[in-house]
């Protein structure tokens, strides 16, 4: 199946695309902070989003402070920790409930005793979610399950997600969906056709936001998935980024002027 109709004149250039971070734009590391981003990625996505006209967003598990780090100095419009924090594209950053900052904080602290006691573990306190990581002990998974679910059995606003060796307490109501239409509400993403990359389990709600206004999801990888579209890997994801910058250059050229 073809994403772009190419007998369409000029209609890449209405695309809006939204991408995960980790395992999707760079591989998965054993740890957060110990990934490989290529020297050349910032230059890539600023070059993309460019030809979008800024049309382009990270939405990630990831804190916003995480992503502009790791791609200083582009700062892209980004929803982090799975849409608890977003960062729109004129660059406002939207509030978060004070509520969730303390949930968060408090579902952390109760989970801290596990992670002292198996070293390997990894918290990520997030500004309204909490991630465990167990990548470096796959068999605590269960243990690590069982401890944070009975922490946030203790509020009622957040709910325990698996991904790819590790769980996340994030806020109910809130998934990378919710942030993917809380963009499309706002330039310059109104009106344009949402493409969704991603390639964990807590992608798929980004996937059926994106297709259910209309666009498209790319699930990286195997598994069972609600995307339209598969990818094979990292550096196929770069390669369809760049791909589509040249296409919208293209047709921006062809463009008769005014």
């Amino acid at each position: 199946m073809s994403m772009i109709d190419h007998s369409a004149p000029h209609t890449t250039q209405r695309l809006a695309i939204f991408t995960d971070f980790d395992g999707t734009l760079v591989e998965i590391a054993p740890t957060p902070d110990s990934i490989d981003v290529p020297a050349s990625l910032p230059d890539q996505l600023q070059r993309a989003a460019r030809e979008l006209d800024s049309a382009f967003a990270v939405i990630t598990g990831r804190e916003i402070e995480d992503i502009d780090k790791f791609l200083s100095p582009l700062q892209l419009p980004v929803a982090g920790a799975h849409g608890t924090q977003r960062r729109r594209a004129d660059g406002t950053m939207e509030e978060i409930d004070s509520e969730l900052l303390s949930g968060a904080e408090h579902i952390a602290q109760a989970v801290t005793p596990l992670v002292m006691a198996h070293p390997e573990l990894l918290i990520e306190a997030k500004d309204g979610a909490v991630a465990l990581h167990f990548r470096q002990a796959p068999e605590l998974e269960e243990l690590c399950r069982q401890a944070l679910q009975e922490a946030v059995n203790s509020y009622t606003d957040f709910a325990l997600i698996a991904g790819k060796m590790v769980f996340e307490a994030r806020p109910k109501g809130i998934s990378k969906g919710t942030a993917l239409r809380a963009f499309m509400q706002e330039e310059p993403f109104v009106g344009r056709t949402p493409i969704f990359i991603g390639d964990d389990v807590t992608d798929e709600d980004g996937f059926i936001a994106a297709q259910e206004l209309g666009g498209v999801g790319i699930k990286l990888g195997e598994g069972d998935t609600h995307a339209r579209m598969r990818i094979s890997n990292v550096a196929s994801v770069h390669a369809l980024i760049r791909g589509l910058g040249d296409i919208v250059a293209r047709e921006r050229d062809a463009l008769p002027p005014h």
